[in-house]
């Protein structure tokens, strides 16, 4: 028997809650909220909540170095031409902003989602969700055609959903968790319907997975990293704790009594009975006095705390070579380095984050050929399908190497238009104007005023300064 809407609606919901605690465990330890884990129990009692809020934070570099260099500037057509169409869109959604976050989270919780819609059935609006507030439901055995999504968010006592399939839009509401969902009235018009039709036709929520498998769920970048973060974590307490105790060498008195101190009654002056003299004062005054003839002084060395940094050294490499992140991200240390070394040291985050640029890149064609859907394109719709994502350059190079590069490439007959789509964040909306600058040089020569490549002329009618008279 088929699924009601509200059916669907409470099981997606469901779904999306059992989610939150695994994308809210993703989410603190990129922020560095991780207790302090392999710890035996006597140094938790010893040190009790000292380290509870310290953190050697490597689980926002991986992703960090990642996300920097995923940056779409632009969509081809199925002829490789540029949609300015849908750059436009992509900016008035402020898209080229958002789109920096959307991926981050997909990086950090293994997924985020997109909603395009018509909020005000004028303006296409394009909206990156997170995974604790969006769900797709997809067609059982078909990975890709999306059957449903969901988005839910709470205002005040209120919580409301909205259910996206491909024929119908069911917005819901309900006053706390404990109640029933119902047809929504809270912020709609005076006889407004709480469930109108999809004039798409699809499914207007997009899921941008990190990591996807044919079976299995996406996966945060954070898999790897996490044990080896708690690891480091441990070892820098442990560390901090030998530096306290053992980072100065001790010495000890061996082969004499302990220091004591007579009692004496205040009242008759006799002595009753002795303490233990304490310490401190003789630390403090650093007097000693060694009576006995088999007294004598021992020393005991400091504590060789490299062997911790060691330890946190490999730790941190091991995170290095798992994640393909170089390892001047994680150590800073850049010292004489050629560009061809560097250019070497970062080819595994290279190859990954083109890799992502792939996967990402499916979603992106998806949400930009829905935004032409809705602007009632289909032909546009259909060839974006087909088209490309324009990502900038992945690999960082200097002014010069690029321009070398481009120098040889021309050599060969490479056309201009393809030289400059090479350089690092130039937009096709620049790449546009270049064009028409070049254009209007090549006009102002075959006209013969070539003064319009250098600016306007001074106005001949003007009186020349006149020069003063020679003394």
């Amino acid at each position: 028997m088929a699924e009601t809407p509200l059916q669907m609606t409470v099981r997606l919901r469901a779904k999306i809650e059992r989610r939150k605690n695994e994308a809210r465990k993703w989410s603190d330890a990129y922020e560095g909220k991780r207790p302090l884990l392999f710890a035996s129990p006597e140094f938790n009692a010893q040190a009790g909540e000292l380290f509870k809020d310290f953190s050697d934070n490597w689980c926002a570099t991986v992703p960090d170095a990642t996300v920097e260099r995923l940056m779409p500037i632009g969509f081809r057509l199925e002829d490789g031409s540029i949609d300015h169409a849908a750059g436009k869109a992509w900016r008035r959604s402020e898209c080229d902003v958002e789109i920096g976050l959307a991926l981050l989270e997909a990086l950090i919780t293994g997924r985020s989602y997109a909603l395009v819609w018509k909020p005000d059935g004028i303006t296409t609006e394009i909206t990156f969700e997170h995974a604790a507030n969006a769900i797709v439901d997809y067609v059982p055995g078909r990975r890709r055609l999306r059957s449903a999504g969901l988005k839910t968010w709470r205002d005040g006592q209120w919580e409301f959903a909205t259910l996206f399939t491909p024929d119908m839009v069911y917005r819901w509401q309900r006053r706390g968790r404990s109640q029933e969902w119902t047809g929504r009235t809270v912020g709609l018009s005076r006889g407004e319907p709480s469930h109108v039709p999809n004039r798409l036709g699809v499914v207007p929520l997009v899921e941008l997975p990190n990591r996807a498998r044919l079976h299995g769920k996406p996966r945060s970048e954070l898999v790897t990293v996490l044990p080896l973060q708690d690891a480091v974590n441990t070892l820098w307490a442990h560390l901090m704790t030998a530096s306290d105790y053992l980072a100065l060498p001790a010495r000890a008195v061996l082969g004499m009594d302990r220091p004591v101190r007579e009692i004496v009654d205040p009242e008759s002056g006799e002595v009753v009975g002795e303490e233990d003299e304490p310490l401190d004062r003789f630390r403090s005054d650093r007097l000693l006095w060694l009576e006995k003839d088999t007294a004598r002084i021992a020393e005991f060395s400091a504590a060789d705390l490299g062997n911790y940094l060691k330890v946190i050294d490999a730790a941190v490499e091991h995170i290095a070579s798992q994640t393909r992140t170089p390892a001047t991200y994680l150590t800073g240390q850049l010292v004489n380095v050629s560009a061809d070394a560097l250019a070497a040291s970062e080819a595994g985050l290279v190859a990954k984050v083109m890799e992502r640029q792939r996967h990402f890149g499916a979603g992106l064609r998806e949400i930009m050929r829905l935004e032409a859907l809705a602007a009632g394109e289909d032909k546009r719709a259909a060839s974006l399908a087909l088209g490309s994502v324009v990502w900038r350059d992945p690999q960082f190079r200097s002014d010069s190497q690029y321009s070398d590069a481009l120098v040889k490439l021309k050599s060969i007959g490479v056309p201009d238009e393809a030289l400059w789509e090479r350089i690092p964040g130039v937009t096709p909306d620049e790449i546009d104007r270049w064009k028409r600058m070049r254009n209007d040089q090549a006009a102002a020569i075959l006209g013969g005023s070539i003064a319009d490549l250098y600016g306007p002329k001074p106005d001949q009618d003007e009186p020349a300064d006149e020069l003063p008279d020679a003394a």
